[in-house]
This record gives structure tokens, C-alpha cells and sequence, in this order.
């Protein structure tokens, strides 16, 4: 009687255990797996936000200086790098090197120089634009009125470009050779931008952005980038002498 009730009870005993056991397990199971795909879904979100956030900004080391032919890129290039004059020739490939910011902080930055004429500039251009983390716009101001328009319109292309205005790259205009004052540098370079956008089916042309603010006169104001105007004088008084590039090392340790 004893050993009948003992067996009854225990099959009674197993057959709920195992049943309660399997629940158990097919649940603890379910939750796990969904937590270890939560798990890897915020890592995944995480690794994607902070990519961006820092990697974007870590990728676009390069500085790069832009203008026409002749307009003193290669010379503040080198004058940048080495702290002394020399010689230089138009440039047909671009030069680059790594520039050491006056600022230890800010760290260094990979230095472009690309060649001014515009069979070559294009291609070079488009293969950097991307890692700009600034453009410096070279301007000859001692023969800016000659070439204004087709300053006007280089600076126009860059500007309206795509990718550098999502990136939105510091620019710096640097007025070398310091012929004419900034201020008719920046009205002329203003009102021909402004042509350029006209010109342009209303300042969007194929892979490019619209420049300011529709219905409104064009002004620098309106763009994302950082913009500074600067002069400076990478030749100097005399060919031996210190160049004036204060300026623009200071606005490069700003980056």
C-alpha cells in the first residue's frame, strides 16, 4: 500500500518536474537568444554612431590648397613646411606632406598642393574632396582683377559641390601677395559668385548643391563652412626674408 502511493506520487512528481522543467528552459531560451540579439544590435548601433561621430572626423586630415595657376600655392606650401623661400615652378602633379600644426594640441594634418591649372586641378580635386578637413583659396591679389571671374568660378565649383558641402571643410581665402584689400577681394569674389549661380540653372548643375539661400542674395554668411579671409604674403619682403603666413597658421591651428 505504502510502495503504491510512494510510485504515484513520484511518477506524478516526474511528469510535472519535466513538464515545468521544459517550459522553463523553452522560455529562459527564448528570452536569452532575444537578449543576445538586443545585445548585438545596440554594439552594432553603437559601433555605427560613434564611427560616424569621431571616425568622419578623424579621416578628414587633409588640408587642401586651392587656386588659380601662379596664384603662390606651391610657395606657401613649402613655406608652410620647411619655414624658408624657395624656388618654384607651375605645378603639374599635386605635392603633399604632412604639416605639423603651430598649436602641439591640434596634432597634423596631410597638405595639399594641387596643381592650379583646371585639366589637372579636377581630377586631383575630386580624388581628395572627400578627407578635406579645410580648403585654402589661394587668390593673387596683385593680379585679382584680371582673373576675378574665373576665380570667381572655381571658388563657385567648389563651393557648390556636393560632398564638400555635406562635409562643410573650413575655408580659408587667403589674399597672397597683398596687391588689393580684402574688402574688394571679398565684394568682387561676392557679386561674381552670385553671376556664376545665375549662369547655372539657378545654382544647381549636375552633382551639385544650391549655394546660400533661394530668394535671397548670395553671402558667405549662409554657408555651413567656417569662413575666414586672410592676407598673407608667402614671398615676403625680400626672397631671404620671413614670409607674412601668421594668419594662416593660426586659422590652420584652429582646426
Amino acid at each position: 500500500m505504502d510502495e503504491k502511493i510512494h510510485l504515484d506520487l513520484e511518477d506524478f512528481s516526474e511528469e510535472q518536474f519535466m513538464e515545468s522543467f521544459l517550459k522553463e528552459i523553452q522560455s529562459e531560451e527564448a528570452v536569452f537568444i532575444l537578449g543576445i540579439f538586443l545585445a548585438l544590435a545596440l554594439v552594432v548601433l553603437t559601433v555605427v554612431f560613434f564611427g560616424n561621430f569621431w571616425g568622419s572626423s578623424k579621416a578628414r586630415n587633409a588640408v587642401l590648397l586651392l587656386g588659380l595657376c601662379d596664384s603662390g600655392k606651391t610657395l606657401l606650401f613649402t613655406r608652410l613646411l620647411l619655414g624658408k623661400f624657395v624656388r618654384t615652378q607651375t605645378s603639374i602633379t599635386e605635392s603633399s606632406a604632412t604639416y605639423k600644426s603651430k598649436d602641439d594640441r591640434r596634432g597634423s594634418w596631410t597638405l595639399i598642393d594641387v596643381p592650379g591649372h583646371e585639366s589637372l586641378r579636377v581630377q586631383i580635386v575630386e580624388k581628395h574632396k572627400a578627407v578635406a578637413r579645410a580648403v585654402v583659396f589661394v587668390v593673387d591679389s596683385s593680379i585679382f582683377q584680371k582673373d576675378v571671374r574665373d576665380v570667381a568660378e572655381f571658388l563657385y565649383s567648389i563651393l557648390t559641390d556636393n560632398i564638400v558641402a555635406k562635409n562643410a571643410p573650413t575655408l580659408v581665402v587667403a589674399c597672397n601677395k597683398q596687391g588689393y584689400c580684402l574688402c574688394l577681394l571679398h565684394r568682387n569674389t561676392l557679386r561674381l559668385t552670385r553671376s556664376a549661380a545665375l549662369s547655372s540653372q539657378d545654382g544647381a548643375v549636375g552633382g551639385s548643391v544650391y549655394l546660400g539661400k533661394k530668394g535671397k542674395d548670395f553671402e558667405f554668411s549662409q554657408l555651413p563652412n567656417r569662413v575666414e579671409f586672410i592676407e598673407c604674403s608667402a614671398r615676403g619682403s625680400k626672397e631671404d626674408g620671413a614670409a607674412d603666413i601668421d594668419a594662416l597658421e593660426k586659422c590652420l591651428a584652429k582646426l
